[in-house]
């Protein structure tokens, strides 16, 4: 691990201790494909990992209704969102700031109906869907994979 790791690392395992996660709401986006469930699954910006949709709590909107938005915004998926979370996930993100912070997204199940190939963020993400199986093999956070090999 080098230095900058150990200090991010350090400053989690601190801010852990002195602040609440904040929180968050994920879009798990489903169909079924060709052979069965698949999950759509985003590109983060920095990283290029494989994630399921998620984003900021918004004003007037509950965390479902905003898990929509996001896979609207993240992925050009609309659908049918379950009012009620389905499991969650924490994980943490670094700021502009270069600051890490720890998120606890809850997960809504979206079912989707309409994908679009024009949407908010087509040009800055890559999207793409997955048998649940693989999905859960591709992605890196165990609570999403936990979430994944339940369904």
């Amino acid at each position: 691990m080098n230095a900058v790791a150990m200090s991010r690392t350090l400053l989690n395992l601190i801010a852990d201790q002195v602040r609440p996660a904040f929180v968050q709401a994920a879009a798990l986006c489903l169909r079924d494909g060709p052979t069965g469930p698949e999950v759509l699954l985003v590109r983060t910006l920095r990283l290029r990992q494989w994630v399921i949709p998620k984003g900021w709590p918004m004003k007037g909107k509950s965390l479902a209704q905003a898990a929509a938005i996001e896979a609207w915004e993240e992925a050009g998926v609309r659908g049918i969102v379950s009012d009620d979370p389905i499991g969650a996930f924490t994980y943490t993100k670094i700021k502009k700031s270069g600051l890490p912070v720890t998120c606890r997204a809850q997960v809504y199940r979206l079912d989707v109906l309409e994908t679009a190939d024009t949407y908010p963020e087509a040009r800055k993400r890559h999207r793409q869907w997955f048998p649940v199986a693989q999905a859960a093999d591709i992605v890196r956070d165990p609570e999403v994979q936990a979430l994944l090999q339940k369904l």
